[in-house]
């Protein structure tokens, strides 16, 4: 039987701390808000496809220990922005998936999608970015942006047909050995699970959820310090966020000013 890939979405709200081991967390655990999307199947229309084709796009092909799931992690070298494509490759219209693209890195999406002689239904975005235009906008076979006013994490379902260790591809709120929000329902995931964060600027590409309870800097401090760290990060004001931000509200349709 075909894998039928189960994403399920967390949806972060600010109350929604817990604990978790060596931080600063002390609350009893909250179960995390779960939204099951519709499962991959064979709707919209077909990208074109080409026979039999052999990949030579800038991906990174990570090992995968289930053979039904096509998973490639992309990069997006100005902003640092990584894009997830997955797909079932068992089923035989081949549904695929891309999470967080860039609006200037569609063509290269779209044709790693054709050359796999995939089927693109969905394109998601964790969150609404600062750093770069969205290009689910521009993606033709979609059935929600999946855009919110609060970040979300996609995680691979915990079904017995579904690949594991499970994935969870956590936009901004958790990057690898950092932060961006303080809400981690994420921590509430089995500490195998594989984190693929939104960016990274040190060139690390996976991380696991047990990984980051231990060694991420930020969240293995007490409260007091861990306020400090993020009080104190400095960090410079995005460069793309007055035009990413408002054009990423409408999908980054938007008609956004061009640089100065």
């Amino acid at each position: 039987m075909a894998l039928k890939l189960q994403l399920q979405l967390i949806r972060y709200t600010r109350s929604s701390l817990f604990s978790a081991p060596n931080n600063f967390f002390t609350s009893s655990p909250k179960p995390r808000k779960t939204h099951p999307l519709p499962l991959l199947t064979n709707q919209l229309r077909s990208l074109s496809m080409a026979p039999h084709p052999q990949s030579h796009s800038n991906s990174t092909s990570n090992s995968n220990p289930n053979p039904k799931l096509l998973f490639r992690q992309l990069f997006e070298k100005e902003s640092s922005t990584y894009t997830y494509l997955l797909a079932d490759v068992s089923h035989p219209h081949k549904p695929a998936l891309l999470i967080d693209p860039v609006d200037t890195t569609v063509d290269r999406d779209l044709n790693l999608v054709r050359e796999l002689g995939l089927n693109l239904i969905y394109a998601l975005n964790t969150h609404v970015h600062a750093d770069h235009v969205t290009g689910t906008g521009l993606l033709k076979v979609r059935a929600t942006p999946g855009h919110t006013l609060g970040c979300v994490t996609y995680v691979t379902g915990d079904g017995s047909d579904q690949p594991q260790p499970r994935m969870a591809f956590t936009g901004d709120a958790l990057l690898i050995r950092g932060c961006g929000r303080t809400d981690f329902q994420i921590f509430t995931l089995p500490k195998e699970t594989l984190v693929y964060p939104a960016h990274d600027y040190k060139g690390f590409s996976v991380s696991t959820v047990g990984e980051e309870i231990l060694y991420n800097p930020r969240l293995t401090k007490d409260e007091e310090t861990f306020r400090s760290i993020m009080e104190n990060l400095n960090l410079p004001y995005p460069k793309m966020i007055d035009k990413a931000v408002p054009a990423n509200m409408v999908c980054g349709l938007q008609t956004v000013p061009s640089k100065a």
